[in-house]
C-alpha cells in the first residue's frame, strides 16, 4: 500500500525506469569488452598492447565508478533518489557518445573515466527507489525485475556490436539514454524519503558516518566483499575469454561472444536468485547457495581441458548462471541501512565492489607474468580462490534482512 493506502503494482513507473536506466547502464559497461580489440587495433595499438592498454582503460572506467559511487550516492540522499537517477543517465549518455570521438589512449582513458562515474549512480539509486516505493514482500521481485531487464542490455550490446563499427556502437548507446530521458516517463519521489527529507534533525548523506562506528563500517564491508567474486569472473575469467582459450588450446574465442553468452546465464541466474529468495525468504541463504555454485563453475572453467570453442563457451554461460546473484547482492545493500544512507551505501556498495576489479586486474597480471607463474590458469587459480575466500567470510555471520522495514534511520 502507498500513502493513500492504495495497492502499489510492481510494474510501476519506478521499476519501469529504473530497469530501462540499467538496461542502458549495462549496454555501455560491457561494450567496451566487445569493442576492445577493435577499437585499440583502430588507433594504433597491436600484440600485448591490446591486453595491457584494454586493462588499463578498464581500470580508468572503475576509477570512475568509484568516484561516482560516492557522488551519486551521497547525492542520492541529500537531494532525492529520483533526481540523481536522472542525471545520472544524462552523464553516461554524452560520455558514450564521448567515446566514440576517441582518437588515442589518453582521450579514450578520459572519457572512459566520465563513463564509469555516471554508470556508478544509475543501479544503486534505483535498487534504493524501486525497494522503498514496494512493499517488503514485493521489493525483491521489483529489484529481480530491474536487474534481469537491464542485463539483457549486454545482450543488446552484443548484437549492436556485430552491425555497427566500433564508434557507432557508442553514439548508439548514448542516444539510448538520451530517449530515455526524452520520454520523460513520471517518476515519483518515494514516501519514505520524503518523510526523513522533512525533519531537519536528520543528518543524510553522511558519507564519512560509515566509518564512525563498528556496526555500520562492518555492515558496509561485507556489503561490498560479498560481491567481490563477480568482477572477478567477468573482469578476468569471461574478459579474457581469448586469452584463457590460447592457454586451453584454442583459437578463434571472441571475448564479445564470451560475454554475451556469460550475460544470458548471468540474466537466469538473477531470475533464479530473485525467485529462489521469494521462496526461502531469505538473502543470505541464497547468497550462499550461489557463492557455492561460483566455486563449482570458476573450478570447471580453469580446469577442465575443452574440446571445442562449442564447449568453451558453455562455460561461460555457466559462470554467468553462478554470478547471477547480481541482484540479491544489491538489494542487501539496500536493506542494510536506514534511509538516511541507504543510497549511499546501495549506490558505493555495487562500485566498490565493481572497483574491486582494479586490485584484482593487477594481481592478475602481475601473476600472470614469465617472472611469476608465466600462466593465466594459474593466476585464474590463485585470484580466484583470494575473491570466493574473501565473499565466503563477508556472508558469515551477515544479518537477514528479507522481511525488514526499511522506514527507519540510521543514528548518527
Amino acid at each position: 500500500m502507498n500513502e493513500n493506502n492504495q495497492p502499489v503494482k510492481l510494474l510501476n513507473a519506478a521499476v519501469v525506469v529504473a530497469a530501462l536506466g540499467y538496461f542502458v547502464d549495462i549496454y555501455d559497461l560491457l561494450l567496451f569488452g566487445f569493442v576492445r580489440v577493435k577499437s585499440l587495433t583502430a588507433l594504433g595499438f597491436t600484440g600485448q598492447d591490446l591486453t595491457d592498454k584494454g586493462l588499463s582503460l578498464q581500470n580508468w572506467q572503475m576509477f570512475g565508478m568509484l568516484v561516482g559511487g560516492v557522488l551519486w550516492g551521497v547525492l542520492g540522499d541529500k537531494k532525492g533518489r529520483v533526481r540523481v537517477l536522472y542525471f545520472s543517465i544524462a552523464l553516461y549518455s554524452v560520455a558514450n557518445i564521448m567515446n566514440g570521438f576517441a582518437t588515442g589512449y589518453a582521450d579514450y582513458a578520459f572519457y572512459r573515466f566520465f563513463a564509469g562515474v555516471g554508470l556508478a549512480g544509475e543501479l544503486g539509486v534505483g535498487i534504493t527507489l524501486v525497494a522503498e516505493v514496494l512493499p517488503k514482500n514485493k521489493r525483491g521481485l521489483g529489484t529481480m525485475l530491474v536487474a534481469t531487464i537491464g542485463l539483457s542490455g549486454a545482450l543488446l550490446a552484443w548484437v549492436i556490436d556485430k552491425m555497427f563499427d566500433w564508434r557507432s556502437c557508442f553514439f548508439i548507446g548514448g542516444g539510448l539514454g538520451i530517449l530515455l530521458l526524452l520520454i520523460r516517463v513520471s517518476v515519483n519521489e518515494s514516501g519514505i524519503y520524503q518523510n526523513v527529507q522533512e525533519k531537519s534533525n536528520v543528518s543524510r548523506g553522511n558519507f564519512f558516518a560509515l566509518f564512525t562506528n563498528w556496526s555500520r563500517f562492518a555492515r558496509f564491508m561485507r556489503c561490498i566483499f560479498i560481491g567481490t567474486s563477480t568482477w572477478f569472473v567477468v573482469g578476468v575469467l569471461v574478459f579474457f575469454a581469448p586469452e584463457f582459450g590460447r592457454e586451453k588450446g584454442l583459437d578463434g574465442i571472441l571475448a564479445g561472444n564470451a560475454i554475451a553468452i556469460c550475460y544470458t546465464g548471468l540474466i537466469i541466474g538473477d531470475l533464479a536468485s530473485g525467485l529462489l529468495s521469494q521462496y526461502l525468504r531469505s538473502r543470505v541463504k541464497v547468497m550462499a547457495i550461489f557463492l557455492a555454485l561460483d566455486v563449482v563453475a570458476v573450478l570447471a572453467y580453469l580446469s577442465l581441458p575443452f574440446s571445442s570453442p562449442a564447449m568453451f563457451y558453455l562455460s561461460h554461460f555457466v559462470l554467468g548462471i553462478s554470478v547471477g546473484f547480481w541482484v540479491i547482492f544489491v538489494t542487501i545493500g539496500a536493506e542494510q541501512f536506514g534511509t538516511n544512507l541507504r543510497s549511499t551505501v546501495a549506490t558505493s556498495v555495487p562500485n566498490f565492489a565493481r572497483g574491486m576489479q582494479v586490485p584484482i586486474n593487477e594481481s592478475f597480471k602481475y601473476l600472470k607474468s614469465a617472472a611469476v607463474t608465466g600462466s593465466v590458469i594459474s593466476a585464474g587459480y590463485i585470484v580466484g580462490a583470494v575473491c570466493l575466500g574473501v565473499a565466503f567470510l563477508a556472508l558469515y555471520g551477515m544479518k537477514e534482512t528479507f522481511d525488514r522495514d526499511l522506514d527507519y534511520v540510521e543514528d548518527i
